[in-house]
């Protein structure tokens, strides 16, 4: 079984019908694949939706992507939330929640699925973790 890991930017592009967004429809239909997502991850998706429609249709989105399969996970614990702080103490520009991906990733042996090429082309020529880019 192959593990991935959703950021935020795939999940809206997902959400919205991006380019790319039939590659993650992919990702998430292969049953061969677990599809990973973190809490803070998901909160960014259900701020942008909320922001830019209501809190029924962002709560909706997210219980939307639950079901489909994206398995949520909140690590926090203190191995985890140090792995995070080290990679943004190390990658200055890549923001903490896509520092909370990465050190999912890591912990899952899950390649990370994102189109922030601006952030993670860096991480991923350094293979600090997996890195697919849908786009």
């Amino acid at each position: 079984m192959s593990a991935y890991f959703f950021d935020a930017c795939a999940l809206i592009a997902l959400a919205d019908d991006e380019e790319g967004a039939d590659i993650l429809e992919n990702y998430l239909a292969d049953v061969n694949n677990q599809c990973f997502v973190h809490s803070l991850n998901l909160c960014e998706v259900y701020y942008h939706a909320h922001r830019n429609g209501t809190e029924n249709e962002a709560q909706n989105l997210i219980k939307d992507f639950l079901e489909i399969g994206l398995i949520e996970r909140n690590d926090l614990d203190t191995a985890f939330w140090q792995e995070a702080g080290n990679i943004k103490a190390i990658h200055k520009k890549v923001s903490l929640a896509d520092c909370c991906a990465i050190a999912l990733a890591k912990r899952l042996d899950a390649t990370l699925i994102t189109s922030d090429h601006h952030e993670l082309d860096e991480l991923a020529d350094k293979g600090v973790c997996k890195v697919s880019f849908f786009r």
